[in-house]
């Protein structure tokens, strides 16, 4: 498997890594986190410009047409800028939509792609008390926490459950019966808790699109993680270059020399567990194990990562003057994004429980 991106895939993500340095740098993303907003609101009309919101949407609907492959790439560069736009979430939920019901949901395709923002929530897949959203007679129930963006949205796609089957419904919120209880998440993202009295779904997605649309969203968060890893190893690594103890850089001290080796390490482990993924998903392959085990990996980095960052900064690091506090923030809002490690290391051990015939098999001695 080649790791190296193609050269017009090179100038892709070089074209948003320009145009995230002009909207994210530290006065910029200081000023988001004291503003309120729900997100960067001038960035996502400069990403509704470029065409970076409809990678994944195809060429008939007005988008680029393009794969998972690119939008990595893309979501790589986001990370490294802390660029609070919902890129991923958008342009997925028109993928599915244009995938599975594009004449149910042709009139919401043709406004989300004019850059009306769209919520996406799959927390109903990792509830462990089971969903709390249901759809009967094409009506609406329940309740959902913390929707990204659900404070501002015109229409979500919901995780719910169904005759028995999860599935994701297209919902219009602003319909009555829809409570919007809203907040900002630690990262700064708008967010709200939704509630629904038998509001009238739009539209309801087939079951298999449930998988389909939580494999790119765990490549889209790992993608996303991996960005922001990166370049908070490189502030690191810029810092304990020149943070001076007992004489000489912190850097050459052999623990924190070996505390960046470590995650350096983590970090081009999720990035080749990613490039599979990702070109899996391209290539239009089975990608469930692959999926949990790079969420897995993410989550993991993330924390890992993170905490160990802010540990060498000392006291700075939780200086909210000084940027190195929003890498870990975002960790962590990626963290709980699609639910925690456990939960994916779950699914994954049912996974290999139910296809132990993959691999080699050797004939023991019976004595053994």
């Amino acid at each position: 498997m080649d790791f190296q991106l193609s050269e017009d895939q090179r100038a892709f993500a070089d074209m948003a890594q320009g145009l995230f340095a002009d909207y994210c740098g530290d006065e910029q993303l200081r000023a988001h986190d004291l503003g309120g907003s729900a997100f960067m609101s001038a960035l996502w009309q400069q990403c509704v410009t470029s065409g970076l919101h409809s990678i994944l949407v195809p060429e008939a609907l007005g988008g680029l047409g393009l794969g998972m492959t690119e939008l990595m790439a893309v979501l790589e560069q986001q990370g490294r800028a802390l660029a609070l736009v919902p890129l991923w979430e958008q342009q997925l939920v028109c993928a599915a939509l244009a995938r599975y019901v594009p004449e149910a949901s042709a009139a919401v395709l043709e406004r989300a792609i004019q850059g009306e923002v769209m919520a996406l929530s799959l927390t109903a897949l990792m509830a462990s008390h089971g969903p709390s959203l249901r759809v009967q007679d094409g009506v609406l129930h329940g309740s959902t926490l913390a929707v990204p963006l659900g404070d501002l949205a015109g229409h979500a796609l919901l995780a719910v459950e169904a005759r028995g089957q999860y599935r994701l419904a297209l919902v219009d919120l602003t319909q009555p019966g829809v409570t919007r209880d809203p907040g900002l998440s630690q990262h700064h993202q708008g967010l709200a808790d939704l509630s629904f009295a038998g509001v009238p779904v739009l539209a309801l997605l087939p079951a298999e699109a449930c998988a389909w649309v939580e494999q790119r969203a765990i490549a889209c968060a790992a993608a996303l993680q991996l960005g922001v890893t990166q370049q908070q190893l490189r502030a690191t690594v810029a810092y304990v270059s020149e943070r001076q103890q007992f004489g000489r850089a912190i850097g050459s001290f052999q623990l924190v020399a070996g505390q960046m080796a470590d995650g350096h390490i983590a970090t081009e482990a999720l990035r080749a567990s990613l490039w599979q993924l990702v070109w899996r998903l391209d290539q239009g392959r089975p990608s469930a194990p692959q999926a949990h085990a790079t969420r897995a990996l993410a989550n993991e980095l993330g924390h890992r990562t993170g905490h160990m960052a802010q540990h060498v900064h000392g006291g700075i690091g939780v200086d909210v003057t000084y940027p190195m506090h929003r890498y870990l923030y975002w960790s962590r809002a990626l963290g709980v994004l699609l639910g925690g490690s456990e939960h994916h290391l779950a699914i994954l051990g049912d996974w290999l429980a139910d296809n132990d015939t993959l691999g080699w098999k050797y004939d023991l001695p019976e004595d053994c």
